[in-house]
């Protein structure tokens, strides 16, 4: 058996209830129990554990107990070569938690001949030299400030080296500096998420091993790519955890919410940042308080739920089904349509016409003091809705579900839409729409995607519509769902009593890519339609071509 005094404090505040920790940092916590500290073939190196924290406490910042408990696993041995046991490290830690001011400490203390190895060089790489240069500046100032450090270490904007052990600290990008660098003893890599590929790390590890106890660090927060480097560390991290692969192959302190529920509690925020456990330091509460006002922020720009989610959280909303808009606020568009104050208005037509075999959908959007007022009627085939909805059956017991889905004969008898018997819907039908709609209102354009445009342009154009077509209708999407979220979570959006509409837009999926860019898609490819929503962004996509008497609450966002 092993012990050491920072690891046994951290251990025993989870287990007296005293600390909250997610699933993965109690299965590290079992994992160490069970694979590592009952061992008699290793041992931590007590002195230069305490020699770092005095370190780092000395000229850096006082360090909270999960940051001894890291440092203490960076120190740990195997007892027949003292070579370390553990080389790589990955820290997956919610935004604020002192991740690179933790890194900076280490790398700043492995250079000095408390550490005890010459030319320990040590590079800290990231995508951008901004992000690389976090830790590099911070110890850059660090030394800076005290004059023992000076005597100590020469420093330039480049690079910092101990006069004594001549070792190296220096930053590097992730596409720059290649093989042709340092013959490094650490590399750490910030801001993991980022990385597409292990291509970029196999660059920068390719020098390790020449230097004794050779370590790699990889730190940060989850992100939006998907199918990346950092999604295979953390399905390594996970076989680690289960017992499922080498013990010592990877240290993996990961730090998160376990279920999107728990953001509602703020005691669980310290399951993402364990700088937020009780007591908090001054810096940590100054942390809680910034993020529990973005935490309220959310509520009048959802929009940022994602960002505070993957950041803050370190659980990143992926592959979910994630609506449009809450519920409450998709209801919050029934309220009147000021009819007579739209006769004459100028609008944009719009149109969703994917399948001529089950639905289409007609709008017209005008604005109107700030306000997207939205005018809509829909045309399903009769064929279609008898099979997915119980259009005809209207005493069929066993139907009653498809009925509750999708009431289509009471939204027919409310005229919120046609249903057609035929074998497609016809193209004339859409146009005469809009046609009778011109009689009462100024329509500039007929808006629409490419996917049918090549049958209804020549008819709406033979009835003297100007009809712009959207070549990629998903590459508009990233770009109005700020404006689409902020609209529904101001109230801007009024479609009156129109609960064929509120299912359109309850039924569309928010699909965020790898990018990070939106998408709406369906939630169910076949039953839930979204056609009058697809046709209301396509209005969206030319609003402000839209002239109304009074200024658009976000008309300075150039689309």
């Amino acid at each position: 058996m092993i012990s050491n005094k920072y690891v046994d404090e951290y251990i025993q505040l989870y287990e007296s209830g005293k600390i909250k920790l997610n699933k993965e940092r109690i299965q590290l916590i079992e994992y160490l129990q069970e694979h590592v500290l009952n061992r008699n073939d290793l041992y931590f190196n007590d002195e230069m554990i305490e020699n770092c924290i005095k370190f780092g406490e000395k000229w850096y910042f006082p360090l909270q107990p999960f940051q001894k408990f890291l440092i203490a696993f960076v120190f740990l041995f195997f007892t027949k070569n003292d070579r370390v046991f553990y080389r790589k490290h990955l820290w997956m830690i919610g935004r604020g938690a002192g991740k690179n001011g933790l890194i900076s400490v280490i790398t700043h203390f492995l250079t000095t001949p408390l550490h005890g190895i010459r030319e320990y060089n040590v590079s800290i790489v990231a995508n951008s030299e901004e992000q690389a240069k976090t830790s590099f500046d911070e110890t850059y100032g660090v030394i800076g400030r005290n004059s023992t450090l000076k005597a100590m270490f020469a420093r330039t904007k480049e690079k910092i080296t101990n006069k004594k052990t001549e070792s190296v600290l220096k930053y590097r990008t992730s596409n720059g500096e290649t093989k042709d660098g340092l013959r490094d003893g650490m590399v750490v890599f910030d801001e993991i998420h980022q990385y597409e590929s292990n291509k970029d790390v196999r660059v920068h590890v390719s020098g390790l091993g020449k230097k004794a106890n050779p370590r790699e660090f990889y730190i940060g927060t989850d992100g939006y790519v998907r199918d990346g480097f950092l999604d295979k560390l953390k399905e390594k991290a996970l076989k680690v955890l289960r017992g499922e692969a080498r013990a010592n192959a990877l240290f993996p302190f990961i730090c998160k919410l376990d279920d999107e529920s728990e953001i509602d509690d703020a005691s669980n925020w310290e399951k993402s940042n364990p700088m937020l456990c009780e007591p908090r330091s001054g810096y940590a509460q100054g942390l809680f308080d910034t993020i529990f006002e973005e935490y309220e922020d959310l509520e009048d720009d959802p929009s940022n739920r994602e960002e505070f989610m993957t950041k803050r959280m370190n659980l990143p909303i992926t592959d979910l089904e994630k609506s449009v808009a809450k519920w409450e606020e998709i209801l919050a568009t029934n309220r009147p349509i000021p009819e007579d104050e739209l006769i004459g208005r100028e609008c944009i037509g719009c149109l969703d016409y994917a399948s001529i075999r089950d639905f289409a959908a007609c709008g017209l959007l005008f604005r109107d003091n700030g306000d997207y007022i939205f005018k809509t009627h829909s045309y399903a085939r009769k064929e279609f809705v008898d099979k997915f909805y119980s259009y005809s059956k209207k005493h069929d017991a066993e139907m009653a579900g498809k009925k509750k889905f999708a009431p289509i004969r009471k939204w027919e008898e409310e005229g919120l839409l046609t249903v057609i018997d035929a074998e497609t819907i016809d193209p004339n039908a859409i146009v005469q729409w809009f046609v009778q709609m011109r009689e009462l209102y100024n329509i500039k354009k007929i808006i629409a995607d490419n996917f049918r445009m090549e049958s209804l342009r020549p008819l709406f154009e033979a009835e003297g519509f100007e009809v712009e077509v959207v070549r990629n209708p998903k590459a508009i999407h990233s770009l109005l769902a700020p404006r689409i979220e902020m609209a529904f979570a101001n109230r801007k959006i009024i479609w009156g009593d129109n609960p064929l509409m509120n299912w359109y837009t309850n039924n569309v999926l928010v699909f965020i890519k790898k990018d990070g860019n939106k998408e709406y898609l369906k939630k169910e490819p076949i039953r839930r339609k979204t056609d009058g929503f697809q046709a209301f962004v396509h209005g969206l996509y030319r609003a402000d071509e839209i002239v109304e008497d009074s200024s658009f609450f976000i008309g300075d966002i150039d689309f």
